[in-house]
């Protein structure tokens, strides 16, 4: 299945009842833009759930008509209710999860239902199982994973392959800020020939131009400390960004679109993910595909201010 280059996750700014005009201008104009992936997780909100409830209520007014034309997303594996059986990785949580989120969609199935993070204490063959059963079922028509390194990758890839279900995608957060899946978890994911959409290709919103002139109050840094604090926009950080909007307006770029462009122009990467609080966030993103070459000068000095 082919995935587009730029992916909408709908997480905090999906959730509330006071947000959902705003949601929905932003998921019609995305769809508008050509955005037919739309990326959720059963925790997304807040609170929990209501990204999902919102995205559905989207479908029944505005995209539903489209829904042949969509990829839905959903994931399960962080916590959602109290008991032994309310996160991780067990076969009841995850498929009672997917239950509920198809519930909160209204949908019948999900393209992708992903395990959202290896669970240390549950067999990962039991994980495996639920996933592939998910698909086998119907009620999902493919497996993914995300936040998983590359040796627990290339184990849960075997066991869904011999389970019938080949894992088509992993998410992994990355970005030039934070550059974990390289090289070892980028070569994983050719080898096994399993798609990479990356989530966070924005470093929180550091990627872009919003903190060159101090915490804005509407940004995340401000009111959101589960994303970004104030102390992660730091001085050194700032000097980075800055010098890297350089190189992004030398390119008729803004940052955020060279930031994006960066991450998909490895080869190894699928789709880039991307969050956004505003329509006009969503239209400025979609720019980036305008422009997704690099020179192996721009390449280079991109790494030299990286590791600065």
């Amino acid at each position: 299945m082919q995935l587009p280059l730029i992916s909408l996750g709908l997480w905090h700014n999906f959730g509330g009842k006071d947000s959902y005009e705003n949601a929905r201008a932003m998921a019609r104009r995305a769809f508008d833009l050509g955005i037919t992936q739309f990326d959720l997780a059963n925790n997304y909100g807040p609170p929990d759930g209501t990204a999902e409830e919102t995205f559905g209520r989207i479908l029944r007014e505005d995209l539903g008509r489209w829904r042949d034309e969509l990829i839905i997303t959903s994931k399960a594996g962080y916590y959602m209710w109290p008991g032994p059986y309310g996160e991780w990785g067990s076969r009841k949580y995850l498929l009672a999860s997917l239950d509920q989120s198809l519930q909160r969609m209204g949908l019948a199935y999900v393209d992708i239902f992903y395990h959202h993070r290896p669970d240390p204490d549950t067999p990962l063959e039991e994980s495996m199982g639920a996933l592939a059963h998910a698909v086998r079922s119907g009620k999902a028509l493919y497996a993914g994973l995300s936040n998983y390194g590359p040796v627990e990758t290339a184990r849960a890839a075997k066991m869904l392959r011999d389970f019938g279900t080949p894992c088509l995608i992993h998410q992994p957060r990355y970005s030039m800020l934070d550059r974990w899946v390289e090289p070892q978890l980028l070569a994983t994911l050719a080898e096994e020939g399993i798609g990479c959409a990356v989530f966070s290709p924005l470093g929180k919103g550091l990627l872009t131009d919003r903190y060159f002139h101090g915490i804005p109050s509407d940004s995340r840094a401000s009111r959101d400390p589960r994303f970004l604090r104030p102390e992660h926009v730091t001085d050194s950080i700032l000097a980075k960004t800055r010098k890297l909007n350089e190189i992004a307006q030398s390119r008729g770029q803004t940052l955020a679109q060279m930031a994006l462009a960066w991450v998909l122009w490895h080869k190894t990467v699928t789709s880039a993910i991307i969050g956004a609080s505003r329509a006009c966030q969503v239209e400025d993103c979609v720019g980036a595909t305008r422009n997704l070459n690099f020179t192996g000068e721009e390449l280079a000095r991109i790494d030299g201010i990286l590791a600065d």
